[in-house]
């Protein structure tokens, strides 16, 4: 009996192996940003019916399938498989595509928990876009066309947009750097504050809305060990 193989079709919102594995090159040239910190990329819920247990990812190619890992926090390690470069391969979970958002998470050691450091951020920033992890569908996200998929330009520019997640409700996030602290204006929270209910839907934030809020990493007048703190919206008063 002749055998058939399927190959595996990309849905467009599987991530390309090769261009995660740019992003891990990335992590690696700009360490200096986070130097204690290692590189993990987690997967997060999209929409509101997403179920978030049991979730598993493969690194998936014609003749190519390659589990991976997953933490609790449904993160993984990213590993080196030369089949899979060749294989032109796609990193892939067992979820409809439309369903999941992809960050990379950057975490130093030491940090108190609630609070973030702003280098780790810098260098999510830059793994993300060019890992080409972001999957906003809009014209509305101009961010994302062809001229500022380029890290340099979304991560230090006032206008790059690129949206961080906190682990709860925020109400409220502070930049603190010794004896200097600055409250993030509102428009720095909730992806802008300016989405309607018919453009949440193009963005990955939907169900995190009330998560998301955007970092000046853009502006060097902080350092890299400068502290975002966060106030929760379930915080006792």
């Amino acid at each position: 009996m002749q055998t058939v193989i399927v190959p595996y079709v990309r849905d467009p919102v599987d991530k390309s192996y090769r261009k995660m594995l740019a992003g891990v090159a990335r992590f690696e040239r700009e360490h200096a940003l986070a130097p204690a910190a290692s590189l993990r990329f987690r997967l997060l819920p999209r929409l509101p019916t997403t179920a978030m247990r049991g979730v598993a990812v493969r690194i998936a190619g014609e003749r190519l399938s390659v589990p991976l890992a997953l933490d609790d926090d449904n993160s993984f390690v990213l590993p080196r498989n030369q089949e899979a470069l060749r294989d032109d391969a796609a990193v892939v979970a067992n979820r409809r595509g439309d369903s999941l958002t992809w960050r990379a998470a950057i975490h130093s050691p030491g940090v108190a928990p609630g609070t973030r450091r702003l280098g780790d951020l810098r260098l999510e920033c830059r793994v993300g876009i060019e890992a080409g992890l972001v999957s906003n569908s809009s014209p509305m996200f101009g961010w994302l066309s062809e001229a500022l998929t380029n890290a340099d330009q979304v991560c230090t520019s006032a206008d790059g947009n690129y949206l961080f997640f906190a682990e709860r409700p925020v109400f409220g996030v502070t930049v603190r750097h010794g004896a200097r602290a600055e409250v993030v204006p509102f428009n720095m929270l909730y992806a802008g504050g300016r989405l309607t209910a018919s453009d949440l839907r193009f963005c990955d934030c939907q169900v995190l809305l009330e998560r998301s809020f955007y970092a000046p990493i853009f502006d060097a007048s902080w350092p890299d060990d400068a502290i975002v703190e966060f106030e929760y919206m379930d915080d006792a008063p």
